[in-house]
């Protein structure tokens, strides 16, 4: 991973795009945001951002559902 993806350190500009890019495309193929967060180092919270500003459509929690 690059220096500027390191944990803790500011990701913005074209760094960031390409991150966003990279994620969606994991998250598209079936990637849950945990497993991307536990991949990049990053939190939860900074990788939902992310594909919400990438425009990603995200999935449902699962599970079972109720019946009405």
């Amino acid at each position: 991973m690059r220096d500027t993806l390191r944990k803790g350190t500011r990701v913005s500009g074209e760094d960031r795009s390409e991150l966003a890019a990279e994620l969606k495309r994991r998250y598209d193929g079936g990637e849950s945001i945990r497993s991307l967060a536990a991949a990049t180092g990053r939190s939860y919270g900074f990788v939902h951002r992310l594909l919400g500003e990438a425009g990603v459509e995200l999935r449902g929690r699962g599970g079972a559902t109720r019946k009405a």
